[in-house]
Formats: C-alpha cells, sequence, structure tokens
C-alpha cells in the first residue's frame, strides 16, 4: 500500500498508533490489525474499514446535456434496501430527494443547476445507513437567457 500509507512517528511516543491510508481504495476494506509490544506486553486492536465509492459514467466535469449515471456501492456485507441521493446547491435543506433501488441515479440532461453538492445515502437491511458526498461539477453556460449583451463603446466586455 505504499506510499499511501503512513504512521505518524511523532505520534507513537504518546501511544497513538494510528493508520492513515491516504487515498483509500475499494480494495482497502477489510479488518485490519494493530500490534504493539511494549516491555512483555503486547496490545492488540482490530478495526474494519468500509468502503464507499461514487463513481460517473463519463469523466467529471460533466458535460452539459449529455446523460450522466452516477452510482455508489459499499462494502458493507448486508443487503442493500434502498439508495437515496440528494443534491445540496446551498446550506439548507436539499433541493432534490430521488430514492430508488438498486441505486444508480440518471440525469438526462444536466444542466448548471445540477452542478454542486450529491450525498449518496445507502440503507441496509440490517439498518446500517451509510453515506458519502459528491462534488458533480457540470461544464456549460451559466449566463443571461437572453443571448445579446450590451457594453457602452470604449469599456470591457
Amino acid at each position: 500500500m505504499k506510499p499511501r500509507v503512513s504512521l505518524q512517528d511523532s505520534a507513537l511516543r504518546n501511544g497513538n498508533f494510528s493508520l492513515r491510508i491516504d487515498p483509500v481504495r475499494s480494495e482497502d476494506a477489510g479488518l485490519y490489525e494493530a500490534r504493539v509490544k511494549y516491555n512483555t506486553e503486547v496490545h492488540s486492536c482490530h478495526v474494519e474499514l468500509g468502503v464507499i465509492t461514487v463513481t460517473l459514467s463519463q469523466p467529471n466535469p460533466v458535460v452539459e446535456n449529455e446523460v450522466v449515471t452516477m452510482s455508489c456501492n459499499s462494502s458493507h456485507r448486508a443487503s442493500l434496501v434502498e439508495t437515496c441521493w440528494f443534491h445540496k446547491e446551498h446550506v439548507g435543506p436539499p433541493s432534490r430527494t430521488f430514492c430508488s433501488f438498486p441505486g444508480a441515479l440518471s440525469i438526462l440532461r444536466p444542466a448548471m443547476s445540477d452542478a454542486g453538492s450529491w450525498n449518496c445515502q445507502l440503507r441496509y437491511s440490517d439498518n446500517e445507513i451509510i453515506s458519502a458526498t459528491y462534488n458533480l461539477q457540470i461544464l456549460g453556460f451559466d449566463g443571461p437567457t437572453n443571448p445579446v449583451v450590451y457594453a457602452a463603446a470604449g469599456s470591457a466586455a
């Protein structure tokens, strides 16, 4: 996993044996064990890393008016019951919400208003809820609705 994995050497003296993985990949999901030996004592702990991934059918930024499908998957082992997508352009409640099964969201004619933060929320049969946020970028024209723009002679336009 090198060079994505590191220990903070300065924190080891204070008893912090945290493992840092950056960036996390879907294949990193699984059970991790840490073992620390101090004099004659051995301590261990187990941590399970779950990974959630959001993928697009085409590269980000998405071209305006070209179909895009967003999908959300997790390493969680229970059965997926529902996937909800929340679009949040501004601070406050989501402006749009879509819930479906198995969970892919298709936007047939993405517009500039579809850009921004999309939250994928997965609900499983064991009542576990896992979520991730994806920043969707739209490449398009976000100008005036009237294609005629007037500028004063001698000014910049």
